[in-house]
């Protein structure tokens, strides 16, 4: 009779192997289900042992198969794997607690999720978190090993739910989290379309007139003698055309690529970067856009980390790494450490003079009253309810202001050309 060799977990997750004499594979799994097993792997005995190697047709040892797809060491050299987008780690992790609720083993609920349709999250990563817990690896382990995909945030919670034994409770929270991110980040960037699009708009219709409009009227100008007899708006308008159609064609890219770059440059570096950071927090519009929206995802991250019982000083590093900003990082590292020294988080909170008073005294009732990531959540909730309203706001006052300006400059362009206009016709009905 056949033998085959396979590996199996018991419910209590201890990984156990053997060997098994039975007709055929679905035999094998037949026998370990019944015996209280969830089968990893099956495999003919023979074919497992690999002392077998295939024979060519003449009884010789075949070749080894050659194709044309390149050595795995260069595919992974040339290949990246980019961050996945916060709806897909949500729903990633939403199907794998669905999976878990329905009574699949973890094994088998990472093999089924080999199969999930996702860009970010690829067949190929749960096909490694699979092969790293049949190997014994708890999955917070294999979620490690995984880093380029799954945040820390993650990481930290499933290790804290393997803990408390609430793993799939975890996941359906870390699903909600970033689902409620993902429709932050969707309504920023929904507001940003339209003044976007205006500006676009608008740069092209003021670049079509300066470049290509304005140069042809200069000419019958220039025609007609009257060039230097125009009036002041009429010459302004002539000098940017002139401007334009000369130098603005190459030198405004150019201006504009090299302060990009500058920009960019100068944010790299350490300095840089807190000094831009700081600027967009005080930035008349969109500074208060920016806070809320830092502040709603400081408390939300940090309510989250604690109500799954990670320890408040790996959840306070965990929120620093999260957050962008690096004057809330920096005021979270010097909270960190007072934490350390024994104090509690509203008073170290405070005392960096970043966050608002509302936040600070909403999280002291949550420590006198024992329930932190409760008073957090609450936090949340109050500055992403704030952030919708200052986005209308923000959107109320942007809108109007990009119409208005628009309107003045090409106005401007317009009212230059048209006094032109009615000077050469006064001076052909005085002649």
């Amino acid at each position: 009779m056949p033998q085959f060799n396979y590996k199996a977990r018991r419910r209590t997750g201890e990984l156990v192997d053997g060997i098994l004499d039975v007709a055929d594979q679905s035999a094998a799994v037949l026998q370990l289900q019944r015996a209280g097993l969830f089968p990893v792997a099956v495999a003919a005995a023979a074919a497992a042992k690999g002392d077998r190697k295939p024979k060519g047709a003449d009884g010789s040892a075949a070749a080894p198969a050659r194709s044309g797809v390149m050595p795995e060491s260069l595919a992974k050299l040339f290949k990246t794997q980019r961050k996945p987008k916060l709806q897909e780690l949500a729903t990633y992790t939403q199907q794998l607690a669905n999976l878990l609720k329905a009574g699949m083993p973890l094994t088998m609920a990472l093999h089924s999720m080999m199969g999930l349709t996702s860009k970010g999250i690829p067949g190929s990563v749960s096909q490694q978190l699979k092969q790293d817990v049949i190997e014994g690896r708890s999955l917070s382990d294999a979620l490690a090993r995984q880093s380029a995909v799954f945040p820390d945030l993650v990481i930290n919670m499933v290790r804290a739910g393997e803990q408390s034994g609430a793993l799939e409770e975890v996941l359906r929270r870390l699903a909600s989290h970033f689902e409620r991110f993902s429709e932050v980040q969707s309504k920023f960037k929904s507001a940003m379309i339209y003044p976007m699009f205006v500006c676009f708009f608008g740069l092209v219709l003021i670049v079509f007139f300066t470049a290509v409009m304005l140069p042809k009227f200069t000419e019958f100008f220039t025609t007609m003698n009257l060039k230097d007899g125009l009036p002041m708006a009429t010459r302004i308008v002539i000098a940017i055309s002139d401007f334009m159609k000369n130098y603005g064609w190459w030198l405004i890219p150019l201006a504009g690529t090299a302060t990009y770059f500058i920009v960019n440059r100068y944010r790299a570096t350490p300095d840089g970067r807190r000094r831009i950071d700081a600027l967009l927090l005080r930035l008349p519009i969109f500074g208060s856009v920016i806070r809320l929206n830092l502040f709603g995802q400081f408390a939300r991250i940090l309510s989250t980390l604690l109500a799954n019982g990670v320890p408040v000083l790996q959840a306070l590093r965990i929120t620093e790494q999260v957050i962008s900003n690096t004057v809330i990082k920096d005021a979270l590292a010097a909270t960190r450490e007072a934490v350390t020294d024994g104090k509690t988080l509203a008073q170290p909170l405070a005392k960096a003079g970043v966050f608002p008073q509302l936040m600070i005294d909403l999280i002291r009732i949550g420590e006198e009253t024992g329930d932190v990531p409760g008073a957090l959540m609450n936090v949340a909730e109050t500055y992403e309810a704030d952030l919708n309203v200052a986005l209308r706001t923000m959107m109320g006052m942007i809108e109007p202001t990009l119409i208005v300006l628009l309107a003045v400059v090409i106005g401007g362009l317009l009212v230059g050309v048209m006094q032109a206009m009615f000077a050469i016709t006064q001076s052909i009905q005085m002649r």
